[in-house]
């Protein structure tokens, strides 16, 4: 009798300390990734497995804006902010009491001639907010700030050059005072960095490259990498043919993390230019890896790189999602890093060493990755040879996963991954550089891997290194997942589904038909009248949905990167056009 009181009263405790996490919750979301380590995770609770199935429509607004809309909505101080696709429309809601209202508009008129050097569709992947100011980037390589109050611009921010291929795709991060971006464009040989802004004035604080001697890559002595291979000086020019590096790529568009307690952000690097390896002899650092860097001087503390001498455009802009681990006995500082390489990465986010590397998807490409020497084992019967077809390359170019962001939940302890189950077959040529031309010198082909479906959400146990449960879906997941305290995990389909599923089961609980392909990011948020709302934006579009939102010939299987091949169906289930929808367990909608 006794032990069964204990029993109880531990797990009282358990839930009470649940209950109080959720009341902590400010209901907000003022970053892409909800919170600094992009858990994604929101502490509300309204909505549960119980009730999911009661959820209803309680707001509408289409964008008028035609290409794909990838961005998570932002949500402060009673306002719901998204920010769309070229032109790169702000629309601001006031959601203080139901049903909302418009609030405000910005239009930043960014140059038209941007359109021309974006690679993958004109997205972009939302704003920030910090102190009473919403930032975001524009595709025209500007980051603008606004009064969240009234839409009023504070400042604005040129940081790229459109003539030599340069554009702005990715959400910002913002952290001590500072607001984090980066550049895309690798398709293009440009040259990537990260930049820090004074998130006051816009005033640039830092610049580091992705290429380049150590100068440039803000590499000093406390440069502390835990592999051998990333040892040494000037790295970012010794392993590049002559001068390669200066249009070698290494863009930074993926989403930016920040440790508080260890003082580190955390960025991926893309893709080395061009895409033909044979042109770029050696690893092609710091392109295709992960850096941890001191946000208030954007020195290195570390770098490891997942693809060196990226072989299948991979790059190693995904996202790192920070978490503590109970691994080997002892709780770890790691980051969670679902890799276009196909691995689900464990890395102790103190020093960069990989704990544990599981593919996630089916891989042909390599054989593993070594946690001695942190390489990874690429196959030579996959490797690109010059004017042959290698067929059967799996994951293909866009990677196990893409840009697509994972979510976190502390209850079940699983990762929730939106992803691809595609393979190519490709051919590789000889490209020359025109500054503000597209420079990759592969032709492919993507098709669906093996059991014939595109794409897949995943619910993956870290610390066991294996999957949970698995969803299987028709086309590409190409839009970011939420999970909730409700034990809910939501997500979007290209074909226009918005789902609910069971956090520990994968079970369906609820779905809505939208109007478009889902490719953005779904929220959970607290409204002025104290309800949960989930919230995304439907818009298809982006490398996959290309064939719909820009017009794209099937029969040219080659376009959009070979991505027409495998979505020649798509324009059948869906049409191009941006709508934001809003949910909740009260509804009313229209």
């Amino acid at each position: 009798m006794k032990l069964r009181r204990t029993l109880w009263a531990f797990v009282a405790v358990v839930f009470a300390s649940a209950a109080l996490a959720q009341e902590r919750d400010d209901g907000e979301w003022r970053v892409a990734g909800k919170d600094p380590g992009l858990n994604r995770y929101s502490g509300l609770a309204q909505v549960t497995t119980a009730n999911a199935a009661q959820l209803k429509l309680a707001f509408h607004f289409p964008t008028n804006l035609d290409r794909g809309h990838e961005a998570a909505p932002i949500v402060a101080e009673n306002t719901l902010i998204v920010v769309g696709p070229f032109p790169n429309t702000v629309f601001a809601f006031d959601i203080s009491k139901a049903p909302f209202t418009a609030k405000w508009t910005f239009d930043p008129r960014p140059d038209p001639s941007a359109q021309g050097v974006a690679c993958c569709d004109t997205v972009n992947r939302g704003g920030a907010y910090a102190d009473g100011r919403f930032f975001f980037n524009t595709l025209d390589n500007q980051t603008i700030a606004l009064d969240v109050k009234t839409g009023r611009e504070l400042w604005r921010t040129r940081l790229g050059e459109i003539k030599l291929g340069e554009s702005m795709t990715g959400a910002p991060m913002v952290a001590k005072g500072k607001v984090f971006v980066g550049n895309s464009g690798g398709e293009f040989g440009v040259r990537g960095w990260i930049t820090a802004l004074d998130a006051a004035t816009g005033r640039i604080a830092w610049r580091a490259y992705s290429t380049g001697p150590d100068k440039d890559v803000l590499i000093g002595p406390a440069f502390k990498p835990w592999y051998p291979s990333d040892q040494g000086q000037d790295l970012g020019v010794k392993t590049w043919p002559g001068e390669a590096w200066k249009i070698g790529g290494g863009t930074v568009w993926g989403f930016i993390s920040y440790d508080p307690q260890l003082d580190l952000i955390y960025h991926g690097t893309a893709n080395p230019g061009p895409w033909n390896p044979g042109q770029r002899p050696g690893d092609n650092k710091w392109t295709a890896g992960l850096f941890a860097r001191r946000p208030d001087t954007g020195e290195a503390v570390w770098y490891y790189q997942s693809s060196p001498h990226d072989l299948h455009d991979y790059d190693g802009v995904n996202e790192s999602v920070l978490v503590d681990l109970a691994i080997g006995g002892a709780t770890r500082k790691v980051l969670l890093r679902a890799d276009r390489n196909g691995y689900l990465y464990v890395i102790d986010r103190a020093s960069g060493q990989v704990l544990s590397a599981t593919p996630f998807v089916h891989t042909t490409t390599s054989t593993g990755v070594d946690l001695q020497t942190g390489a990874l084992k690429y196959n030579p019967a996959k490797d690109p040879r010059a004017g042959e077809t290698v067929r059967s390359i799996c994951p293909g170019a866009p990677g196990g996963k893409d840009w697509q962001p994972t979510a976190w939940s502390p209850r079940t302890r699983l990762l929730y991954i939106p992803h691809q189950n595609l393979c190519q077959d490709a051919i590789t040529s000889e490209v020359s550089y025109i500054a503000g031309t597209p420079f990759v010198g592969v032709e492919a082909r993507i098709y669906a891997g093996p059991g014939g479906h595109r794409g897949v959400f995943t619910a993956w146990d870290p610390v066991a290194r294996r999957k949970a449960w698995e969803i299987r879906e028709k086309f590409p997941v190409w839009g970011g997942a939420l999970v909730t305290a409700g034990d809910v995990a939501f997500y979007g389909t290209m074909d226009g589904w918005f789902k609910a599923v069971d956090a520990r089961s994968g079970k369906l609980l609820w779905q809505y038909q939208t109007e478009s392909g889902i490719i953005g990011q779904p929220i959970a948020f607290r409204g002025g009248d104290g309800q949960e709302y989930v919230a995304v934006l439907a818009g298809v579009g982006g490398w996959p949905g290309a064939i719909v939102s820009a017009g794209l010939d099937a029969r040219d299987a080659t376009a959009a990167g070979g991505f027409a091949n495998a979505m020649r169906d798509l324009p059948a289930v869906t049409r191009k056009g941006g709508h934001l929808y809003v949910f909740s367990l009260a509804g009313g909608g229209k």
